[in-house]
């Protein structure tokens, strides 16, 4: 594809424009300015993946990896900043779920240990990651809302805080799981996914880029429900007292 092609390629950004504003959405200005965010992210990523790849230097491989979580804390912790301590939940579960799902893909070498394998990877799974967690957050700040009362009583009939939350809790890990689950179940049939799309308009065997889909499919299950449990299991704690009585959730 060249500029060319690309630059012709923005109508399909002019055209919900162009219907935000006959309908009067007002969505004109935030549909340009992430217009223009995508365009000078990708391009800055563009060129500073291939220098992370011509060097080949760990250094800047873990460097890229840290840029990812950042970003992706700072977008997640919006969602939770009811919980205390929201911040550092999420880094540590990004974090994990960077090191097991890397940890096994290289440790039993299912992919090779180079940069042009490991950032790909790595963005995609961080990436679904921040999504699950700002699913979970929305869900479960709500979810403790609504059932605040109920909470209340079993603690007040003696029950602990694991168990007085268990049923919030268990609902906002479902809700969050759902969306991954329902999007594979029709994998191939309603959607080809980007990876494997990808592959194929750059002439790999279609074959070989089904083979690499999988593999990241199988990868996103992990990441959402380690993911969600684990945002979970951090965040409900936090929501007590040490006398096991329920805090205000903060607004």
């Amino acid at each position: 594809m060249s500029f060319l092609t690309l630059t012709l390629s923005l109508i399909f950004v002019l055209i919900p424009i162009v219907l935000s504003k006959t309908l009067k959405l007002g969505l004109e200005k935030d549909t340009i300015i992430a217009t223009i965010r995508s365009i000078i992210q990708l391009l800055a990523v563009g060129y500073l993946l291939t220098f992370v790849f011509d060097s080949d230097n760990f250094f800047y491989l873990v460097c890229m990896i840290i840029l990812m979580i950042g970003a992706a804390t700072q977008n997640a912790r919006k969602k939770g900043a009811a919980i205390q301590g929201i911040t550092w939940k999420l880094i540590v579960t990004f974090i994990f779920v960077e090191g097991l799902t890397q940890g096994i893909l290289l440790g039993l070498q299912i992919t090779p240990p180079a940069a042009q394998y490991i950032i790909p990877i790595s963005g995609m799974l961080i990436g679904n990651s921040m999504v699950l967690s700002i699913l979970f957050l929305n869900r479960f700040t709500s979810e403790v809302e609504t059932r605040q009362e109920e909470t209340e009583l079993i603690l007040s009939l003696g029950g602990t805080p694991k168990q007085a939350i268990h049923m919030p809790l268990i609902h906002s890990i479902k809700a969050s799981l759902i969306p991954t689950i329902e999007s594979q179940k029709t994998i191939g049939l309603v959607q080809l996914p980007g990876m494997m799309s990808g592959q194929i308009i750059a002439g790999a065997d279609p074959a070989q880029a089904v083979q690499f889909q999988l593999l990241i499919l199988f990868l996103l299950l992990t990441t959402a429900a380690v993911t969600s449990i684990m945002l979970g299991l951090l965040s409900y704690p936090t929501l007590f007292n040490k006398q096991m009585q329920m805090l205000k959730i903060r607004e």
